[in-house]
């Protein structure tokens, strides 16, 4: 008898224990971070759209580049499933937070607003993807938000952003959860590559039509510049999204948000280690916090899904009486 955890659509409760999922989290939550680093470096020479419409097109032109010397190939049903994923995932998304650090809406505030996304993504994944958390699972998504709270109380403030730009960032994270539970719906074939090649051209096309129009498409001569956007390719493009949706894929939409609520105090070593900016009196109780709440939702459920094996005849009932 072979017990697994699974839901109706497959994926295995929590997380697959196995070190490469270990390494895969590991992974998804310095990378992801890093992407909030590599927006501080390139914003500090030109603005937001110059950033985004170059990071995506060099992403969208290295990744092509793999997926033909991979020999990957894409039917035209899966390459139309993947232009709705990247513009919520890609588009909207970063386009949102971006948009938002440039119209002064504090980084602590933004932050806050984008740790509701793992607990938009577990309320409506009962109905779009049939994993519904358990109350365990629910209670350490709230535990992670309050660490998340923790982490960049430090942060919050009036600012000099207008009201109306407060909505960027709850836009960007709607477009992220929405693209992560319909890629957990439709659990599309194509190759990973490919995949991330095809979104990030859809958002290389759209910001590069932005920063066109705002006569901001021409990259400056600078090194400083050149250092940020390959920063954000090889780090938070090809690295964070590379292996959000991996993890996605692999261990669902519910656990594979959650993990997010670790990348808050992983920036504030970040902007530690590449800023010098010290992280605030709370940073440290926040990131035990969110810790504690990943440990109690990735916790196993108690029940679980038995699939029986076929039965092995014995020797004795294999031989022919006489």
């Amino acid at each position: 008898m072979h017990c697994e955890y699974t839901d109706r659509y497959g994926y295995v409760d929590g997380m697959r224990r196995s070190p490469a999922t270990a390494l895969l989290a590991v992974l998804l939550v310095v990378c992801w971070s890093s992407g909030f680093v590599g927006a501080t470096l390139s914003t500090q020479v030109v603005p937001f759209d110059t950033a985004l419409a170059w990071r995506t097109i060099v992403s969208a032109g290295v990744l092509a580049v793999i997926a033909l010397l991979r020999g990957e190939r894409v039917s035209l049903a899966d390459a139309r499933r993947q232009l709705p994923l990247g513009l919520l995932v890609q588009v909207v998304y970063l386009g949102g937070v971006f948009a938002a650090a440039e119209a002064g809406v504090p980084t602590g505030t933004v932050a806050l607003i984008a740790a509701l996304q793992p607990l938009l993504v577990a309320g409506l994944a009962g109905r779009v993807t049939g994993t519904s958390p358990t109350p365990r699972q629910l209670a350490g998504l709230l535990l992670g938000a309050a660490g998340v709270g923790l982490v960049v109380a430090g942060d919050l403030g009036t600012g000099a952003a207008p009201a109306a730009a407060f909505l960027l960032p709850v836009l960007a994270v709607a477009g992220l959860a929405a693209g992560t539970l319909l890629e957990g719906r439709w659990r599309p074939t194509t190759p990973l590559v490919s995949s991330l090649a095809l979104q990030s051209g859809v958002a290389a096309v759209v910001f590069a039509a932005v920063a066109a129009g705002r006569g901001h498409l021409a990259p400056p001569p600078t090194a400083h510049f050149w250092w940020a956007v390959a920063w954000l390719v090889g780090l938070a493009a090809l690295g964070g999204y590379g292996s959000y949706l991996l993890t996605v894929r692999r261990s669902g939409p519910t656990f594979a948000s959650a993990l997010l609520y670790l990348t808050p105090p992983t920036t504030a070593l970040w902007a530690w280690a590449m800023f010098g900016q010290v992280p605030g009196p709370l940073a440290a109780p926040g990131a035990v916090v969110c810790a504690a709440g990943i440990g109690l939702f990735a916790g196993r459920r108690r029940r679980a899904v038995v699939r029986s094996r076929p039965a092995v005849p014995s020797p004795r009932a294999a031989v022919p009486s006489h």
